[in-house]
């Protein structure tokens, strides 16, 4: 958050608990410009905002396309104690691009009460709303609780709710110096601040994102790289087979960088340039793979019985991939409905004709004829109007 514009300079969802990379590709993330994404309204685009749009066209190409939110370069960045802000993969993001850390106090919020004020806001404007959502604790949460939406289609709903339903709201700590009971849009605060203090696009390259990625110290071995049980080995590794890196501080090790949420290669650094090495086994799975992902699958094939080895367990990932990329089986969930269906709809014919024979019909006495009192048809919205 942008303690100036209040701006929401990026956001990103994950499926368990955020990592170090999260936190720095976060950064990355804040020096890029919104793409507009299909389906979005043109309303959206940054050339149709309070945005200088012709302005910062002229200085940076990217923003041709851009979305409606600012493109910030921060200087210093205020962190709490949390191991990803205080990790060494989010300090060398840091300082790669040129930003410094300021740590908070220990339990002191008031440090970071803009953050806290906006994770509140979020919650009220946006997450309340979103169908699936299971409130803040157990009481607030309903009794059919169940996903309705992707992780996928949830990020692309907050990138949407983001440029219109923040950037483009009045915030009250936002006020005109000239006319404080102005408020301003985090859009229109940008606004004016780039006209006094002007724009600098910072373009990051393939190898600035590979530099924010999680370090690894391995050896290079005759067989490759070994990282949590997985090998990885490419031809180019020839000449550095069983070398030193000449890292005395390192014991002779060599830096490997990977991404968590996609294992299926590694990217070594070496005096000539950075290496792609790709895992032994990656043709066997057919989808990217997160560290997570690896895990259960080890835990799957050690709970099989089964030789716990490389390719074992890269034959369980593939098979857990698919089945989550098909879904569940749902031709047996149909026919046991069904069958279920079936089982209370119909009932057999005896039982009929016996309970037929436990209720008389009413008799009528001589000479009075039986009345028949329809019942009224049931009216939900007029029931429903009668106790508002």
């Amino acid at each position: 958050v942008d303690i100036a514009t209040r701006t929401i300079c990026a956001a990103v969802l994950r499926p368990v608990g955020t990592k170090a990379v999260d936190a720095s590709l976060l950064l990355a993330k804040m020096l890029v410009p919104e793409p507009m994404r299909p389906g979005w309204a043109d309303a959206l685009r940054m050339s149709a905002s309070r945005l200088p749009h012709q302005r910062l066209l002229a200085i940076d190409a990217r923003m041709r396309e851009a979305a409606a939110r600012p493109v910030i370069v921060p200087d210093q960045v205020v962190i709490d104690h949390g191991k990803v802000f205080v990790s060494d993969t989010f300090t060398r993001a840091c300082e790669r691009l040129g930003i410094s850390i300021q740590p908070a106090r220990k339990d002191t919020p008031t440090d970071k009460a803009v953050v806290e004020a906006t994770f509140s806001a979020i919650k009220t404007l946006f997450a309340q709303h979103v169908a699936g959502f299971k409130g803040a604790n157990t009481q607030q949460r309903g009794r059919a609780v169940a996903a309705e939406w992707t992780l996928e289609e949830l990020q692309d709903l907050l990138d949407e709710w983001l440029i219109v339903g923040w950037q483009h709201r009045p915030h009250d700590a936002l006020r005109d110096p000239h006319a404080p009971r102005r408020v301003l849009t985090p859009n229109e605060r940008y606004a004016d601040l780039v006209a006094i203090a002007g724009y600098l696009p910072l373009t990051l390259t393939s190898t600035d994102y590979l530099e924010l990625l999680p370090v690894k110290w391995r050896a290079i071995n005759d067989y490759g790289i070994r990282i949590e049980h997985r090998t990885y080995d490419s031809p180019d590794l020839g000449s550095f087979r069983r070398q030193h890196s000449g890292l005395t501080s390192k014991r002779g090790l060599w830096e490997v960088h990977y991404d968590p949420y996609d294992l299926a290669q590694v990217f070594l650094r070496t005096p000539e340039g950075w290496i792609t090495v790709p895992w032994t086994h990656r043709a066997m799975v057919s989808a990217p793979f997160a560290d997570f992902t690896w895990r259960h699958a080890r835990r799957l094939a050690a709970e099989s019985g089964s030789d716990a080895t490389e390719a074992e367990v890269a034959r369980i990932l593939h098979a857990l991939l698919t089945r989550a990329e098909h879904g569940p089986d749902k031709t047996g969930r149909r026919v046991a409905a069904r069958t279920r269906t079936a089982t209370t709809a119909h009932r057999p014919p005896a039982a009929e004709i016996a309970l037929a024979q436990e209720i008389p019909a009413p008799t009528a006495a001589p000479g009075q004829h039986t009345d028949v009192i329809p019942f009224g048809v049931f009216d939900a919205d007029a029931e429903a109007e009668r106790w508002l």
